[in-house]
């Protein structure tokens, strides 16, 4: 594929938006004020349940979190987008902060836990790791679609030896063991490399290995 795959799909890529869950009328104000000074996009929840009903799992962004809400608990919340395959990159704030309660959010893989009262540059630099975590994420998702996109093109036959192509074995043998001519074996070959736009065995497997 061209390298300005990844070009085009961070033009393309949907705003990103900071999303502030927060049961505390005040801090979700102070919050939203303070990631909003900087040009930010911020959509403000009173609950992880509010926020679930606006949620899109294939938006890249940033979820600032409290833990200890009515309902649903940040941490749960973290859970649920987790396996929803959220693009979402997490940033966990609370003012009732114990260690048990960091770990499970950061082995989640939430890009910090900050203790309430927090420093605002702390959380500012924070939520910009969490977008371009999530900017990353993102890309390496729409590059995937794109390559199985690519892949759906092929044939049964051509997906079969694309598979022996990368597994290393030559025309012949790939022509004994599906029971083909060679010449057919060399068509089916070169449609593969055409369709999937690459030049080599080395791009192919390649390929191959980014839409798994």
């Amino acid at each position: 594929m061209s390298n300005g795959a990844s070009h085009d799909a961070e033009s393309s890529a949907p705003p990103r938006t900071v999303y502030v869950v927060d049961d505390d009328p005040a801090m979700r104000h102070s919050l939203g004020w303070l990631i909003g000074s900087l040009g930010l996009a911020v959509q403000s929840f009173a609950s992880a349940e509010e926020f679930l009903r606006a949620f899109k799992p294939d938006r890249p962004g940033c979820l600032v979190t409290d833990v200890r809400m009515p309902g649903m608990s940040g941490l749960e919340l973290q859970d649920t987008l987790a396996r929803a395959g959220s693009l979402l990159s997490v940033v966990v704030v609370t003012g009732h902060a114990d260690v048990p309660m960091a770990v499970r959010a950061l082995r989640a893989g939430a890009v910090d836990f900050i203790e309430k009262p927090f420093n605002d540059q702390l959380l500012l630099d924070r939520v910009h790791e969490a977008l371009e975590k999530s900017r990353r994420a993102w890309e390496a998702a729409e590059r995937k679609r794109s390559v199985r996109a690519l892949i759906g093109r092929l044939t049964p036959r051509e997906r079969q030896v694309a598979a022996l192509v990368v597994a290393g074995k030559p025309n012949k043998v790939i022509a004994a063991e599906i029971n083909l001519s060679m010449k057919t074996v060399e068509v089916h070959r070169h449609n593969v490399m055409d369709k999937l736009e690459v030049s080599s065995v080395a791009d192919l497997t390649r390929l191959l290995l980014e839409a798994e």
